[in-house]
């Protein structure tokens, strides 16, 4: 078992020493320029709204995926990471996100939403004693 394992492990390491980086290098940037081609369908101030290009982008992360794997290398590793790096720099460098500014709501509401649980507690300690001290009529 013990041997099975270790060649295991030298296969694993064996395949990842058969990475073709320049390979890999070479055919990424047509995922990037596959990727390009589809965003220009987006209204580039819709490009923050990953709803709008979500198709688009998992489409872009598969072709950079296979050609990773194509190129015997594994997904994602570094190089792979900085073409992917490059590409959001390129078309999502102006979304920021925007910090929710958190308040409290009216005074009215908060009271509400203070009494309503206590109300209600109050009220189920209420018929819980009344149904013990009643508990031969039930």
């Amino acid at each position: 078992v013990n041997g099975l394992v270790m060649l295991g492990f030298a296969g694993a390491r064996q395949q990842a020493n058969l990475c073709n980086e320049s390979l890999m290098l070479e055919k990424l940037p047509a995922c990037g320029k596959s990727f390009e081609e589809m965003m220009k369908k987006v209204d580039s101030k819709k490009w923050c709204n990953l709803t709008e290009f979500i198709m688009y982008y998992d489409n872009f992360t598969q072709c950079t995926e296979r050609e990773a794997n194509d190129a015997s290398c594994f997904w994602p590793n570094p190089l792979a990471e900085g073409f992917i790096t490059g590409i959001h720099k390129q078309f999502f460098s102006n979304c920021t996100s925007e910090k929710v500014h958190w308040e409290d709501p009216p005074d009215e509401i908060l009271i509400t939403l203070i009494l309503i649980p206590v109300m209600l507690t109050c009220a189920m300690i209420t018929l819980v004693v009344w149904c013990s001290k009643r508990s031969d009529i039930l």
